[in-house]
């Protein structure tokens, strides 16, 4: 049976990760689970100490998200690697049936199952296109919100693609994104000049440059508690306690991804009218969030 890792990265989760841990171990028969603690002030490393001495535990400061995936990474001995939110919750037989996916399918490198929000909806994180100038020019308007269905001007969501069954996407977050371990041989590790947003479409476009196959596998589900573990969202009663310092740098960071993602990979492939549009629009968009 191929061996897998699962990697957390946590950060002041421990109301939700003994929920996640509880939930996560036994679903798979050869798994290793490796949690990355980032300097977390909630007893959270001293809970998995206690309670799960069979959890690879890695305990540094806080880094950022990507630091802290490169961690798990580092550990990782698996065939395949599953990079999972402390606050999303697979379904008994998605891993099983991820792992036999990738075996018959070698030309994938990365996937993602249906992910659920607990209103039953669809994360549509979950399901993304290319961050292009027009797919974000549409999402941000909400012109995508008009046309829902429309492959012109859904393009952020690929809303014209049927949900209900196998396809191939450009991207999916890291709240669960199971990768093959030879996407990173090739590509090399996430770049960690994202602090805690942006990393998973940059590695997402780096193994699709490199010929992989991102797919979309809804025959497979997991329950994610969206913006539990980033301290994101008020209205959740499970939400981490994050401080106000803490909480201005994330929202920083959403923009400064975008910054960081069109200079690195998108720079070059647009009219300089273009790119100056764009990095204005990022500009005044991070002064709205700051």
């Amino acid at each position: 049976m191929p061996k897998l890792s699962v990697i957390l990265v946590n950060y002041n989760t421990a109301h939700i990760i003994e929920r996640c841990l509880n939930n996560l171990l036994g679903l798979y028969e050869n798994m290793e689970v490796i949690v990355v603690d980032n300097g977390s002030m909630d007893g959270s490393g001293d809970l998995i100490k206690s309670k799960y001495p069979q959890v690879i535990l890695i305990e540094s400061t806080n880094k950022g998200l990507s630091a802290g995936s490169n961690f798990g990474l580092e550990k990782a001995t698996g065939d395949y690697i599953l990079f999972l939110g402390t606050d999303a919750f697979p379904e008994e037989r998605t891993l099983e049936g991820m792992v036999g996916y990738f075996e018959k399918n070698p030309t994938v490198g990365i996937a993602t199952c249906k992910l659920l929000l607990r209103t039953g909806e669809l994360d549509m994180d979950a399901h993304r296109g290319f961050p292009t100038p027009w797919a974000a020019l549409t999402h941000f308007t909400r012109l995508n919100r008009f046309f829902p269905k429309s492959k012109i001007f859904n393009q952020y969501f690929l809303g014209y693609q049927d949900i209900n069954v196998p396809h191939e996407i450009d991207l999916c977050i890291s709240h669960f994104m199971f990768v093959r371990k030879k996407v990173f041989d090739q590509i090399g590790k996430w770049d960690e000049d994202y602090f805690v947003y942006g990393d998973d479409v940059d590695i997402c476009y780096r193994a699709k440059q490199a010929g992989w196959k991102i797919m979309y596998l809804p025959q497979w589900k997991a329950l994610h508690y969206k913006g539990v573990s980033v301290g994101i969202r008020s209205e959740s009663k499970d939400i981490t306690k994050t401080d106000p310092a803490t909480k201005k740098r994330m929202k920083r960071s959403s923009t400064d991804a975008m910054r960081i993602f069109y200079t690195k990979h998108y720079i070059g492939k647009y009219p300089k009218l273009v790119t100056s549009i764009v990095l204005s629009g990022i500009e005044f968009l991070s002064k709205i969030r700051s």
